[in-house]
């Protein structure tokens, strides 16, 4: 018997311990917290076009390594048999005491390994691994220009999951006073001063409000599952989405398309200065070493292995002939980014403008909104006192009860198409913290 409660005071302990430490880790795990900031965050994190990113980097090192590699020493083998119609003779046929020569053969043999080594190349290698990096950051940008695009898709979804929290807030608050009218009519009924009319058509306006929010909750659900997707973390109705705070708006341009019309730019001006390394000579080394007939001697008939070596110089000047199109190509195609970058500001700063004439609606409204609900509560709450006194109809009431939830609904989406509409403004200017 002693050893059994010893027993049990070693395993009421943990059992004790894991009882009270897993329903706080329960609750924790249901009071999960997103703010904004966090969803562009993990959204660009989780989405699968970033996986493009690292391949980008490794092409442009490939690429350089491959570059670099211009400078090593190249080494190749060729050979050839050919058959010529005439062969060296001496210019002489005079004979010559104790000297005789046989007629060269026509087919002739060689083969042989050569051995180059850049000496100067003109700046082409060089060029070739700028073009390189140059490529990588405009196609990492590019990839930025288009994540970019997923926080107007994340402020779409988040906002309008905030704005149904609002909602079912406020509904909340409409089921609240529907229940005390409810509540006021049945003591008025159960006095005899009123008709049990009335206590049903609260009781529909209730089920009423509650349809609304099953719909509110299936819509919310809808909206935290796309936003799931796109933050790669599971979200349900606990999940607790934070109200960002109003932000500092910034009227100053900072789009990643506009380092994008940059970097592009860049390329050409690669491209014209390639021009110019084709113009400049070309010096290597070279050492040659083959086996072949004739040799060096071409007066030989035979066999025999030969080596050479020395400098070479390698200066083609047929680029002249196109150099002035292609300096005229290239100048066009800067110019043309120059138009794609005005362009893009010039539609910019339109969308500016909208979305500033935007938030100052919204600021207009919320002041108006606020002076509604205060009217429209005061009516409801003296709606409130006549039902109770019996000189009011459940019909009327009901009517003050919606007309003020109406100005709150009113006033909770106008304040969060405000918020959105300042994030969306931060979204097109390039300024949303991240």
């Amino acid at each position: 018997m002693q050893k059994l409660t010893v027993w049990l005071r070693y395993i009421t302990l943990p059992i004790f311990i894991i009882c009270i430490l897993f329903p706080a880790a329960k609750i924790n795990a249901q009071q999960a917290h997103l703010t904004i900031d966090e969803a562009y965050k993990l959204a660009k994190q989780n989405y699968p076009l970033i996986k493009q990113r690292d391949l980008i980097s490794k092409t442009k090192e490939y690429s350089v390594d491959n570059a670099s590699k211009g400078y090593l020493p190249v080494f190749s083998v060729n050979g050839q048999a050919t058959y010529q119609s005439a062969v060296t003779n001496l210019p002489f046929s005079i004979p010559l005491p104790g000297f005789s020569m046989s007629e060269l053969s026509k087919d002739q043999y060689k083969i042989y390994a050569e051995l180059n080594q850049v000496i100067y190349d003109g700046g082409v290698i060089k060029n070739q691994k700028q073009v390189a990096e140059t490529n990588e950051l405009v196609q990492q940008q590019n990839l930025e220009v288009a994540l970019y695009a997923l926080y107007d898709r994340v402020n779409q979804l988040f906002f309008g999951a905030l704005l149904i929290n609002e909602q079912l807030k406020q509904n909340e608050l409409l089921n609240k006073n529907i229940q005390n009218g409810i509540d006021k009519a049945k003591a008025l009924l159960a006095n005899g001063t009123a008709y049990r009319s009335s206590v049903d058509e609260l009781n529909a306006q209730l089920l009423q409000t509650e349809q609304a929010r099953v719909e509110l909750k299936a819509a919310k659900k809808a909206y935290l599952d796309m936003l799931s997707l796109f933050v790669n973390s599971k979200l349900d109705e606990n999940t607790i989405l934070e109200k960002p705070a109003t932000t500092i708006l910034s009227d100053n341009i900072n789009r990643p398309e506009l380092l994008f019309y940059d970097y592009q730019k860049k390329t050409y001006d690669l491209q014209d200065e390639f021009l110019k390394t084709q113009l400049r000579p070309k010096f290597n080394l070279f050492v040659q070493g083959g086996y072949g007939r004739p040799g060096l001697n071409m007066l030989s008939n035979d066999f025999s292995l030969y080596s050479i070596g020395g400098l070479r110089l390698n200066w083609n000047l047929g680029s002249l002939y196109t150099l002035k199109n292609q300096k005229q190509l290239i100048d066009i195609n800067k110019k043309t980014i120059d138009v794609q970058k005005e362009t893009f500001l010039f539609n910019t700063n339109i969308i500016q403008k909208q979305q500033n004439a935007e938030l100052a609606k919204y600021l207009e409204l919320l002041k108006k909104d606020e002076s509604i609900i205060a009217l429209r509560e005061s009516v409801k709450n003296a709606a409130a006192a006549q039902l109770e006194n019996g000189v009011l109809s459940a019909h009327d009431y009901i009517t003050q009860v919606i007309a003020e939830d109406q100005s709150r609904q009113n006033f909770i989406l106008h304040n969060i198409q405000l918020l959105q509409a300042q994030y969306n403004y931060q979204n097109t200017t390039g300024n949303i913290k991240k």
